[in-house]
């Protein structure tokens, strides 16, 4: 009889540790998701900095390409014109 108390409070120790291990590790997963949840928020915000620096770039360059000298104003102009006659086209293809 004296066996079997040994072997049960053996038991309620190991089980003891392992409730505390889980209970560690269920912590620590928390600490973990919540870290991997503020990264991704983080993430998202860079990225649509990212996204309106590029926007801000290409407004740029079309500003810059349009304030060059003649020739490059006139290749921009017969740039232009040549996107308004597509553009034309298209509506043209749209109310047939």
């Amino acid at each position: 009889m004296n066996v079997i108390l040994k072997e049960i409070d053996l038991l309620e120790e190991k089980l003891k540790i392992i409730v505390e291990k889980y209970e560690f590790l269920a912590e620590e997963n928390e600490i973990i998701n919540q870290s991997v949840n503020k990264l991704q928020q983080e993430l998202k915000a860079k990225n649509k900095i990212i996204e309106e620096m590029k926007a801000e770039m290409n407004y740029l360059k079309i500003a810059k390409t349009m304030e060059g000298s003649n020739n490059d104003t006139r290749n921009v102009k017969l740039k232009i014109n040549t996107l308004i006659k597509e553009i034309d086209q298209c509506i043209i293809q749209l109310s047939d």
